[in-house]
């Protein structure tokens, strides 16, 4: 440097790892900065190296250690200088450096506390190309129907994982640095490790697929549920548990921040005594038994977080009376319709004895749910119950099945969505999260959606995401949780008030439920205005909700038209006071759209039969005060009988000269399995109109004929569905199957109904038009 320069400032920093700089020469540490040059510690206690490297006016620090895992026992390569040493011996250097001019040096003095290993730590992979070694065999399926639990899986995600640069591979000639995540050996898990979690007999079912010959596999896999089996399976199997043992255990020990676990087969639906859904052995399962085993004192307490599409009914059972493992799932249910396809996932599960409270279900009723849905769950559900929980370890069963574009989870879920949902997580457990891949069958979906996990585990901030409105179905699934889990949580409200027992309302208290009250109530005012009556239907049970269900005017065994109303009983909208909460009869209103369509049938001379199907059942003997809604397809199914005796006692023996189905909600379905059930509707059925908001659609199915009457159904129908139903999302152009469907602009079924109601008249009144020609003049003037 030549000695006229202008006068030079050199602050520089240094971090105690292990030595004492004190006693390093202020003027020869500066020197060496200036030159970008390195010093060894003149403490030989302290072991480390200490490279201030001059890099834009600013000095830097590299500290390289090694890295001590499980398995590994070699420590990492320094590849900071090539191999080549940076020290030096001031004396040698030139003299014209030693040149009189002004400098202050300055040591920055050591921190209170020590250095955060968050900042310092990095975050640990799991791959092995093994995994893929279990495979569909040939004989099995056709060349290109390929299985959705593909071995390309986990390739996909490692290769995203590689071209972004944070992986090294030993392939390559590129050099690994501190930067990139560090690679934690996979091994087989040992027959005492999964003991843990599986019985014996189902290790020894696994383990002889070894000896079987393709096609005893295959019947093996014909047999099973939703598996597919392989020679290999069963190594496979345990290499995909020792993955998930390895990646929690590094975690747990402090040797990685965080890890993600790119392994398969996939556990969360294997059970203790049986396979299913793709999966052999429980990966996190077995790891957090490993963990609690092998950690007694530092892992004790474990959430298993299951953002999965499908309930992880075998992560369910395996703790559902464990205290210290806190299992949260959120999954499509579909009233127990969709995979495991039982009501285990139901929101009611709570978990048995000591582990009650322990497990959490959040059962979406229907597919297309968005990240608004998974950000409310998360921040009014899993992360107030977690952080009261207080684990010790967080294990994520990361299925990427609910992400936008796979077919079988049908949600749209943005890779954006899951770093949020991460995020959240490593402010649990100190950081210590543990992310074990389960299901996701989109490969470009999945490989999207771990980058944006991993980066998020690195450290990057997730991305903005375009939209966190939540659909009306998330919301109140969230609100059925809460109401259920807030018994066994202080930090969920409002609180379930246990001092209103279930006999003390409806006998001691005199009380009734509203919708019975206001069916009576209904049943009055139509006999009073258009001389309705209750038609007789037998029961095999007693219940007040059955009373007055069918109401029907007393021309419906005529030679006129017929309206044939199905519906949800009204809506109640309640105002409670912002001061006590509570509600007031005066702040109540029923909301009865459905009405107006009655109306407006009997004031043109139709007869009508007015049906209501309850949401809920009346029990005498009910044992809990609140009461969720009937599932939709017990209701759709209680819809059908209902229907078909009405059917084949007051429509199919009498003269209607139109026959009109109208379905509102749920009821909808029901309609759909009365014209699959009876053959006679489509030679007396006029035309099939529903409003349809969340509700899935159906076809009618017919063991012969098909396509005969996919077309009758197009041409006899008129299905409106709410702007925001799923199918809008997926199929702009849906099959002609489902009917003739209409977009609505309108999302909640009131709005529908009353949006809708003249295009629905002005449609009865075409069809009719020849019937009213023909009445007597005397009639149309009344009209």
């Amino acid at each position: 440097m030549d000695s006229s320069t202008e006068e030079e400032v050199q602050v520089l920093q240094s971090t105690e790892l292990n030595g004492d700089f004190s006693t390093v020469d202020p003027s020869v540490f500066a020197l060496d900065a200036l030159q970008g040059k390195s010093l060894q510690s003149h403490d030989p206690a302290a072991g480390e190296l200490l490279s201030p490297v001059l890099e834009n006016g600013f000095a830097s620090q590299q500290y390289l250690g090694v890295a001590d895992l499980p398995g590994d026992g070699t420590p990492s390569p320094d590849y900071s200088n090539n191999g080549e040493s940076d020290t030096m011996d001031v004396e040698s250097v030139d003299s014209s450096l030693h040149e009189p001019r002004r400098m202050v040096s300055v040591l920055i003095p050591q921190t209170k506390f020590p250095p955060l290993p968050y900042a310092s730590s990095r975050s640990g992979l799991v791959y092995d190309v093994r995994m893929r070694f279990h495979a569909e065999p040939m004989t099995s399926r056709q060349p290109d129907d390929i299985h959705p639990e593909d071995p390309r899986r986990i390739h996909e995600i490692y290769q995203e994982l590689f071209d972004a640069q944070l992986v090294h591979d030993v392939t390559t000639d590129d050099s690994p640095n501190d930067f990139q995540m560090l690679r934690i050996n996979a091994r087989e898990a040992t027959k005492d490790e999964i003991l843990l979690v599986h019985e014996r007999h189902h290790y020894e079912w696994v383990k002889e697929l070894i000896t079987k010959t393709d096609d005893e596999l295959e019947t093996i896999a014909a047999q099973a549920d939703s598996i597919y089996a392989h020679k290999l399976t069963y190594n496979c199997a345990k290499l995909s548990a020792g993955g998930a043992i390895e990646a929690c255990r590094a975690v747990v020990a402090g040797q990685v921040k965080n890890a993600f676990a790119v392994i398969r087969p996939p556990g969360h639906h294997a059970e203790p005594y049986q396979p299913g859904g793709f999966c052999f052995f429980n990966n996190v399962c077995i790891a957090a038994r490993v963990c609690q085993r092998d950690f007694p004192e530092t892992c004790r307490k474990i959430l298993i977080l299951d953002w999965d599409v499908h309930h992880g009914n075998g992560v369910q059972r395996a703790f559902y009376d464990d205290p210290n493992v806190l299992y949260i799932s959120i999954h499509v249910h579909r009233d127990g319709r969709f995979y495991p396809c039982t009501n285990y996932g139901d929101h009611k599960h709570v978990g048995n004895e000591a582990g009650e409270g322990k497990n959490v279900n959040v059962p979406w009723p229907c597919h297309g749910m968005t990240d608004g849905d998974y950000l409310l769950a998360f921040q009014q559900v899993v992360m107030p119950i977690a952080q009261e929980f207080d684990p010790d370890l967080v294990i994520v069963s990361a299925g990427f099945d609910a992400a936008a574009g796979d077919e079988l989870g049908q949600c749209y879920v943005t890779p954006a969505g899951y770093a949020h949902m991460t995020h959240m997580l490593m402010s649990l457990a100190n950081g210590k999260v543990a992310v074990c891949l389960e299901g996701g069958y989109n490969l470009r979906s999945i490989a999207k959606s771990a980058l944006a996990v991993t980066r998020t585990l690195m450290g990057e901030p997730p991305d903005r995401l375009s939209s966190i409105e939540p659909t009306a179905a998330g919301v109140e699934t969230v609100q059925m949780v809460i109401h259920t889990q807030s018994r066994y949580w202080a930090c969920l409200y409002p609180k379930v008030d246990e001092s209103r027992a279930p006999a003390m309302i409806h006998k001691e208290l005199h009380g009734e439920r509203l919708h019975d009250i206001y069916r009576s109530y209904q049943s009055k005012e139509w006999w009073d205005n258009f001389e309705m009556a209750p038609l007789f239907i037998h029961r095999d049970r007693i219940s007040k909700s059955f009373d007055r269900e069918v109401l029907a005017t007393s021309n419906y065994n005529e030679a006129r038209p017929l309206l044939v109303v199905f519906h949800d009983p009204p809506n109640a909208q309640g105002l409670p006071s912002a001061r006590t909460r509570k509600l007031e009869l005066h702040n109540i209103w029923i909301t009865d759209v459905a009405k107006s369509y009655v109306e407006w049938a009997i004031q043109n001379d139709f007869a009508v039969i007015d049906v209501n199907i309850p949401k809920h059942i009346t029990a005498e003997d009910e044992d809990d005060a609140y009461a969720d809604p009937d599932a939709s397809n017990a209701r759709a199914a209680a819809t059908l009988e209902l229907a078909t005796y009405i059917w084949e006692n007051y429509i199919e023996i009498y003269e209607s000269t139109h026959v009109f189905l109208l379905g509102i909600g749920d009821a909808y379905l029901g309609l759909i399995n009365l014209l699959s059930s009876q053959e006679s509707c489509t030679d007396r059925v006029t035309f099939v109109i529903s409003f349809v908001a969340e509700t899935p659609l159906n076809r009618i199915r017919r063991a012969t004929d098909e396509d005969m009457m996919a077309r009758w159904f197009y041409d006899h129908s008129l299905i409106f569905v709410a702007g925001k139903h799923g199918l809008w999302e997926r199929d702009r152009k849906p099959r002609k199957k489902f009917g003739k469907l209409v977009e609505s602009a309108y999302d909640e079924l009131n709005e529908m109904l009353v949006g809708h109601r003249e295009q629905v008249t002005r449609l009865l009144e075409r069809v009719t038009r020849d019937w009213r020609v023909q009445q007597p003049l005397e009639s149309q003037i009344g009209r």
